[in-house]
């Protein structure tokens, strides 16, 4: 085997723990995250809800910022980790600040009004860039 090639094929462990990691930590996040939303997003989406699939794909994108970010910069895969949950919450209270300053957000996401589904994916978005500007050292 080449040397380069072998090399290349000794980072393989860490890329599968890095992996399964962040996939682990992108699961945990979204059950997570559908068991405090007060909406059932899968069934709605299901359903064809625009609002649903744009708020959710937001707060995916959200998550998927900063712990990409982290994982790129961590020192180890326990440094990863931490910072992820951290993120994890930072993500969790984008989704309550969005339900405090609607107020009906149920409903607005329910009744399929996609200016809710848009704020919320925003909302989640911006969140992630910012964690994941300060996740970056």
């Amino acid at each position: 085997m080449e040397p380069l090639l072998q090399y290349s094929l000794s980072n393989l462990p860490a890329y599968l723990a890095y992996a399964g990691s962040l996939a682990l930590l992108m699961f945990v996040f979204v059950l997570i995250y559908l068991w405090i939303t007060p909406y059932k997003e899968i069934q709605l989406i299901r359903q064809g809800n625009s609002a649903a699939a744009t708020s959710f794909a937001g707060v995916l994108i959200g998550f998927a910022l900063p712990i990409t970010s982290v994982a790129a910069s961590a020192g180890s895969l326990l440094d990863m980790l931490m910072w992820s949950v951290i993120a994890l919450v930072g993500q969790l209270l984008a989704f309550l600040l969005a339900a405090r300053l609607l107020g009906d957000l149920r409903q607005g996401i329910e009744t399929d009004k996609v200016s809710y589904g848009i704020l919320l994916a925003g909302l989640s978005i911006a969140v992630g860039l910012i964690n994941a500007a300060s996740l970056t050292y």
